[in-house]
């Protein structure tokens, strides 16, 4: 009877063992502890904390047994600054597992941070307009850095001009080699410059041209180079590298500017760092010598996760939560940057290959030169949720590799970004994206704040064309993407979507104020070969070329949709092709000013109708040339309706649909547009709110581009 009970008491113990454990709930537990007043080797207890992330790192290598954990481990960082002197790279080794895995995480109630630069201290007045600091590190180490932090933010490198930009005058290339490739692999490029742009590279000292930038913005791309020389008497500065891209060469509409040179250190807000290790800096209004922080960048990445490519095995189970890190630099090659569109082959300050079940939440990033997140190759089930990026070099977040890996196993997929405020970033690549999707299914991109960038909001695949794309069944949901743009370069769209990606959603998402320099500046774009894309639920506002174009796709549908108050034109397509481009159903064109339609519309073969259509200046509106009657003799609209939608307020953007009976009528259905962007505590969303004086500034630089424009 006892030899039954002890039976019954071992079975009923494993049963409930085995039932924590499906349930998530782990029987044991390591805690390790990191402090500022720590030490590295120390044993990691509360009481005697390590002082690093890379000090935990080696403690629990050195716990496990057999390379495989028996119990969860916590490494709990205590509240202060730590400065890194090292990025926390982690492979297989590092690993968690399902039942036990492995969280860096900040202690209860502290705010960790973590720092890839040097405090720049010991500031002296010049005059009441100039402050000089001393960094010995930059002659005695050779440690120039091409970034500033100040106060938080970026500050500009002495450039010229202040405001605006110089454009080429004329363009000329010499090719050195051709090679094989599409462009040449080296040439010198000749660009002849205005009067004023002449006059400032005039003024250059030998440094000045080993250290002065030229940035390019040239359609969708921006080009980086040094000037490697200039003749004054026919005002032209020559550059040496790759071959101009036939498909976007420089021409004379290509505007540019010129950074790091002393003399153009000549307005408020700027810096200049001598070879000397002067470093000079022009303060802003209200900007304090004694209480001011500065930060120059030392490292170039943060986490940096890598599995083995040659075994497949991933990096997996790791959680960072509650963590910040800021401060790191990008350096230039000595060759310059090449243009490549969305800044594509610029890396992350967190970024993962072979990975899976990497998480982070509620962690900060700011002030970078590169990229927030990149989860690149091989990659699957990782999240970031509820985190901040700003003050970026370039975007936000980049998922998936460039090249569709030979193996289908390692595509990148099921990667959640979810409730994130990712903002104002460009400063090093403007040409950058808020959120790029390479090679990459089964994308979650949802209720994310996405502002304040030049080039795209979201770019979602990448293949051109009708070729195949692994790029299927993204999501791209509830996000609230705006101000981007500001008139530096075109060709962008709040949403912009390349190739085959049936399966991909692009609804309930608030676009607004999206402004390019020429072309472009769309809402909603699918790009070249956009095929199986489902557009719907969208309002689209306040942009300036049309708020849907497709340059030309297959099979999209684009439903119940708002396209409202944008300013050339709200409806655009230009590639006639002779399979269905498009379904154009249940959508909503309210406009003031432009015209209705754009480019080839009328031409192009899509299946249009049950829609509503309102010009607030005139009920006879215009399909092209085409009256309403004419249009729908066309096959077109055929059950659309010419009618006021009745907006609550579009003069505040607030577009409610007040008219019932035309919602029925051509089968609208309303949706909670307020829905879209960031949710959960009152905090986080006052966070997520944009600063108005931004947003007037904004205005501001679109109302001088129309006023130029017309």
């Amino acid at each position: 009877m006892i030899q039954l009970k002890l039976i019954a008491m071992t079975t009923f113990r494993s049963l409930l063992f085995a039932l924590l454990l499906l349930a998530g709930l782990n029987l044991s537990a390591k805690e390790i502890y990191v402090s500022t007043k720590g030490d590295d080797h120390n044993p990691g207890s509360k009481e005697k904390p390590l002082a690093s992330l890379g000090g935990a790192q080696n403690l629990m290598r050195q716990l496990r047994t057999n390379g495989s954990p028996k119990e969860d481990f916590r490494v709990i960082v205590a509240d202060g600054t730590y400065f890194m002197a090292a990025p926390l790279v982690l492979n297989e080794q590092d690993s968690g597992t399902e039942n036990f895995p492995v969280t860096f995480m900040a202690g209860e109630g502290a705010n960790p941070v973590f720092n890839g630069g040097i405090p720049i201290t010991k500031w002296e007045k010049v005059s009441e307009k100039l402050w000089k600091a001393k960094v010995p590190e930059v002659n005695r180490y050779g440690f120039y850095f091409e970034q500033l932090f100040v106060n938080g933010k970026f500050a500009t490198r002495a450039k010229s001009p202040n405001t605006g930009f110089y454009f080429l005058k004329d363009v000329d290339e010499t090719i050195i080699h051709k090679g094989t490739g599409r462009s040449p692999e080296m040439g010198v490029q000749k660009f002849k410059i205005f009067s004023q742009a002449a006059n400032d590279v005039a003024t250059f000292t030998k440094s000045d041209y080993e250290d002065a930038v030229l940035t390019l913005y040239h359609k969708w791309d921006n080009t980086r180079k040094r000037i490697s020389d200039f003749n004054a008497d026919s005002s032209v500065v020559y550059t040496v590298g790759q071959g101009m891209k036939p498909w976007n060469k420089p021409d004379k509409q290509t505007r540019f500017t010129i950074d790091n040179y002393k003399a153009a250190l000549d307005t408020c807000g700027e810096w200049f760092l001598d070879r000397t290790g002067d470093l000079y800096y022009m303060p802003n209004k209200g900007e304090n010598i004694s209480t001011f922080k500065v930060f120059a960048p030392v490292l170039q990445q943060f986490i940096v996760l890598e599995g083995n490519p040659k075994t497949g095995t991933r990096v997996q189970n790791i959680s960072f939560k509650n963590l910040k890190f800021e401060v790191s630099a990008y350096r230039m090659p000595m060759m310059g940057n090449e243009p490549a569109q969305a800044a594509s082959p610029v890396e992350a300050v967190i970024q993962a290959d072979f990975t899976k079940n990497i998480t982070f939440a509620n962690c900060e990033i700011s002030q970078i030169g590169t990229n927030g997140f990149w989860f690149r190759k091989a990659c699957s089930d990782c999240s970031v949720t509820q985190c901040y990026v700003h003050e970026t070099g370039a975007g936000g977040v980049k998922i998936g590799d460039m090249a569709i890996p030979v193996n289908e196993i390692d595509l990148t997929r099921k990667i959640t970004i979810d409730n994130n405020i990712l903002r104002t970033g460009g400063f090093v690549f403007p040409c950058a994206v808020g959120v790029t999707l390479f090679q990459a299914s089964d994308i979650k991109i949802t209720h994310n704040e996405i502002a304040n960038y030049r080039y795209s909001g979201v770019s979602v695949g990448w293949v051109w064309g009708y070729t195949y794309s692994p790029s299927k069944r993204n999501i791209v949901d509830f996000n609230h993407i705006h101000h981007l743009g500001w008139g530096e370069l075109c060709d962008m769209g709040g949403v912009y979507c390349l190739g085959q990606s049936e399966g991909t959603s692009v609804s309930n998402n608030v676009i607004h104020h999206v402004y390019s320099f020429d072309y472009g500046g769309w809402g909603l774009y699918t790009d070249e070969g956009s095929t199986g894309i489902m557009l719907e639920n969208n309002l689209v506002y306040a942009c300036k070329n049309s708020g849907f174009h497709q340059h030309y796709g297959k099979e999209n549908t684009i439903r119940n949709n708002i396209f409202a108050a944008n300013i050339k034109a709200q409806l655009q397509a230009t590639r006639v092709e002779e399979h269905l481009s498009f379904n154009f159903t249940n959508n909503i064109v309210w406009y003031n000013e432009g015209t209705l339609l754009s480019s080839r519309w009328r031409e192009v073969k899509i299946n249009s109708d049950y829609n509503c259509y309102w010009d607030t200046r005139t009920k006879d509106i215009h399909f092209d040339k085409l009256s309403f009657a004419e249009w729908q003799a066309s096959g077109k609209d055929k059950k659309s309706v010419i009618a006021d939608p009745q907006f609550k307020n579009p003069t505040t953007f607030d577009f409610q649909v007040g008219n019932k009976a035309l919602m029925k009528k051509i089968g609208f259905k309303p949706f909670d547009y307020s829905k879209a962007g960031v949710y959960g505590s009152a905090e986080w969303i006052e966070l997520a709110k944009f600063d108005p004086a931004l947003a007037q500034q904004y205005d501001i630089a679109v109302k001088r581009a129309e006023s130029i424009r017309k």
